[in-house]
C-alpha cells in the first residue's frame, strides 16, 4: 500500500479542525473522541477495490493490539524511537515494567490513564505530524510487519473479498493506526486523535483516548457517516475493555481473548478465535500485556529522558 501522502495529512487536519470548532459541552470526552476519530478515518480512508463487488452496508472492525498484531503497536513504535535515540532504552524498559505490573494487577485506573496521557502529549507537543508519520512508516516495516497474526489477516481478507470495508479501531494515535491499515490493505483506521495546528501537535487530545466506550462511539459515528447497518457488521477484539464496541455490532468475535472476555463471550454465545500457541505467547512477552491505557504512554519514558537531559 502507498504511504500517507500530503493530501492525506491535509485531510486529517481538516477533520481535526472541524472536530474542535464545534464541541458541545454536554458531550462526553468519549463521544468527542469517537466523532473526531470517525471524521479523521473517513478523511484518510483508502479507495474501494473496484474489481470487487461492494457490500455497502456491512463492515468489519478489528482492534489492533493482540488482536491484529502480536503485542502493543505503540510499544513497538516506542522501541523504534528508542533505537533512534529519541529516548533511552532503559527508560523504555522501565515503562514496560510499570505497565506489566499494571496489567497483572488487572486495573486500568482513570488516574493512571490520565497520567500516561498527559506525559505522552507533553512528548509530542511541538513536533510535526509529518515527522511522526515518517517514523511510523519506517518503524512499521522494521518492527511490526512480521508481528501481524496470520489468522487475523485472513479474517480481514475474508471481509474484503466479500466486498465489505475493514477498519482498525485502536487507542493508538490515528496516524500510526492509519499506517498499519494501509500496510494491510484495509480501508482505514479509527484511532486516538491528537490536536494539531498547521501540521504541529498542540499537546491536546480531541476528546480523550479512543478506549473503552469511546471505541463504541467511534464505530457508531463511522457507521452513520458511511451508511453502515451495524446489525450486519462484525467486530473483533482480545480485551474485555472492548465489550462496548463488541456489543454495538451484529456479530462479535473474541480473538486471543483475556480471561474476562472469554467468560463474557461464552455467556453471550460469541465466537472465540485463538491464534496463539505456547511458543508464540512466549515471544510476545511484555508487549502483549500492555493495555490500551498505554496509548502513546511509551512516550512517557521519552519525557523523563528529555527532562534529565535538560536538567
Amino acid at each position: 500500500m502507498n504511504p500517507l501522502t500530503q493530501e492525506d495529512l491535509e485531510g486529517t487536519a481538516v477533520a481535526n479542525r472541524r472536530a474542535n470548532e464545534d464541541r458541545p459541552e454536554h458531550k462526553s470526552s468519549a463521544a468527542l473522541a469517537g466523532e473526531a476519530s470517525a471524521e479523521a478515518a473517513v478523511a484518510a480512508a483508502a479507495e474501494y477495490d473496484a474489481a470487487v463487488p461492494q457490500d455497502l452496508t456491512a463492515a468489519a472492525f478489528f482492534d489492533v493490539d493482540n488482536t491484529m498484531m502480536m503485542g502493543a503497536s505503540i510499544f513497538h513504535f516506542a522501541r523504534g524511537l528508542a533505537a533512534r535515540k529519541y529516548f533511552a532504552s532503559s527508560d523504555l524498559l522501565g515503562f514496560a515494567w510499570q505497565q506489566l505490573k499494571f496489567r497483572i494487577g488487572g486495573k486500568e485506573s482513570p488516574e493512571g490513564i490520565r497520567s500516561s496521557r498527559e506525559q505522552a502529549l507533553s512528548f509530542v507537543a511541538g513536533r510535526e505530524v509529518s515527522e511522526l508519520v515518517t517514523l511510523g512508516e519506517e518503524i512499521y516495516d522494521e518492527l511490526m510487519a512480521d508481528r501481524i497474526w496470520d489468522g487475523a489477516r485472513a479474517l480481514a481478507q475474508m471481509h474484503l473479498d466479500a466486498g465489505q470495508r475493514v477498519w482498525l479501531v485502536t487507542a493508538t494515535p490515528v496516524e500510526l493506526a492509519t499506517i498499519i491499515a494501509r500496510r494491510l490493505g484495509l480501508n482505514g483506521a479509527l484511532g486516538t486523535v491528537s490536536e494539531h495546528v498547521d501540521g504541529v501537535y498542540t499537546g491536546r487530545l480531541v476528546g480523550d483516548l479512543l478506549h473503552g466506550p469511546a471505541k463504541a462511539h467511534a464505530v457508531r459515528a463511522l457507521a452513520a457517516r458511511e451508511g453502515l447497518d451495524l446489525r450486519r457488521c462484525t467486530a473483533y477484539s482480545d480485551s474485555s475493555n472492548d465489550v462496548p464496541m463488541l456489543s454495538v455490532v451484529g456479530t462479535s468475535v473474541a480473538v486471543n481473548p483475556d480471561q474476562r472476555l472469554r467468560d463474557i463471550a461464552r455467556a453471550r454465545g460469541w465466537e472465540v478465535r485463538d491464534f496463539r500457541t505456547g511458543r508464540k505467547a512466549m515471544k510476545i512477552g511484555i508487549p502483549a500485556l500492555l493495555g490500551a491505557g498505554a496509548l502513546a504512554a511509551a512516550f512517557a519514558a521519552g519525557v523523563a529522558y528529555r527532562r534529565k537531559r535538560q536538567g
